[in-house]
C-alpha cells in the first residue's frame, strides 16, 4: 500500500501553470491525501468512482493505477466504474 503518493501534477500544468500544480501537489496530494479518516485504498475507490461519475475518463489511468498500488482489487475497480456510471447517467 501507497503512503506517500508521488507528485500528482502533470508535467504540461507545472509547465503552464506552476503555482496551480505546486498547490495541487502540496495540498490535494499532500495535506488531504494524507487526513487519516480514509485508508488510501477506500481513498482511491471513491476518487475512481468520482471522476467516472463526472466524465473525467482523462484522469482515469492515472487513478486507477494509484488505486490498484493501494491495494483495490481490480474486481473492485470494474464494479465501482459501473456502479458509478450507472448511477451518474441513468435517470429514475
Amino acid at each position: 500500500m501507497t503512503d506517500q503518493p508521488s507528485m500528482a501534477a502533470p508535467p504540461s500544468l507545472a509547465a503552464a501553470a506552476p503555482k496551480l500544480a505546486e498547490l495541487s501537489d502540496r495540498i490535494l496530494f499532500g495535506d488531504v491525501w494524507q487526513r487519516p479518516q480514509l485508508s488510501p485504498r477506500d481513498r482511491s475507490l471513491i476518487t475512481v468512482a468520482a471522476l467516472v461519475s463526472m466524465y473525467r475518463l482523462e484522469q482515469l489511468p492515472f487513478h486507477l493505477e494509484r488505486a490498484l498500488g493501494n491495494g483495490v482489487p481490480p474486481s473492485w475497480c470494474s464494479t465501482a466504474t459501473t456502479w458509478a456510471d450507472r448511477a451518474a447517467t441513468t435517470t429514475c
